[in-house]
């Protein structure tokens, strides 16, 4: 048996926020694999069924994010679940709009359904289902960005986006997390065109974090110092 939870905010107000999008590949997920209506248990919203032979329960914390471990706690209780069945799907600022990223185990990140999750569960083994929301580029607007709602532009590859996580949640279940990662991302990018080439159907909008709060920008940067020093060794600085 599996746990497939998705995190966001309850309510009409949140519906459609950043903050919400692991509430909506969860409601994807219910309806493409046609599991049952969602009933109030564990403090959220549970839906069963099987996917590709598996029994799966998925679950929506009707908590706010901050106390997602609460239902998730008590949904893993009471299955008697190890954390390494349990799955994650939530918002992540610190990657590109549109990338899809998945891990089991580390760090909450600031991610504060993550942090109630690490508290409740006591193993950070589970796995993480990381949506990209991208960054608004400065700290001072991160809280409007998370809390604020996909634009009509973004709605095209979200909508892409949870599509393709629904369906190809099955080869997550089967421990193919690679596969499952590609899949989704050239179901973002679309199909290539006749030569081979995929469409400019990129997200559009915030993508990275600001420079020096991840590793890949630090490395970018300190590779750019280096050539302007080996240019000015040369004569050409």
């Amino acid at each position: 048996m599996r746990l497939v939870v998705g995190l966001g905010n309850p309510g009409p107000k949140h519906r459609n926020q950043r903050h919400n999008i692991g509430f909506m590949a969860a409601d994807e997920i219910v309806r493409r694999h046609n599991l049952s209506a969602p009933r109030a248990k564990f403090q959220g919203d549970v839906s069963e069924g099987e996917i590709a032979g598996e029994k799966v329960i998925v679950l929506k914390p009707a908590t706010f994010m901050n106390e997602s471990g609460r239902a998730v706690g008590e949904a893993v209780r009471f299955y008697k679940l190890a954390a390494e069945d349990v799955i994650v799907i939530y918002d992540e600022i610190d990657l590109a709009a549109g990338k899809v990223r998945v891990k089991q185990g580390g760090g909450h990140a600031g991610h504060n359904g993550l942090r109630s999750i690490d508290a409740h569960l006591g193993d950070r083994n589970y796995w993480r289902v990381r949506l990209g929301i991208g960054h608004p580029g400065e700290k001072s607007r991160v809280t409007g960005h998370v809390l604020g709602d996909f634009s009509k532009a973004d709605r095209e590859w979200v909508d892409r986006e949870l599509a393709a996580v629904a369906e190809e949640l099955p080869a997550l279940l089967d421990g193919a997390a690679s596969d499952f990662m590609s899949r989704v991302s050239m179901a973002v990018q679309g199909a290539p065109d006749e030569n081979g080439n995929a469409p400019d159907r990129q997200p559009k909008g915030p993508s990275a974090p600001p420079a020096g709060s991840n590793k890949d920008t630090r490395e970018t940067a300190l590779g750019e110092a280096l050539a302007r020093a080996m240019d000015k060794l040369k004569g050409r600085g």
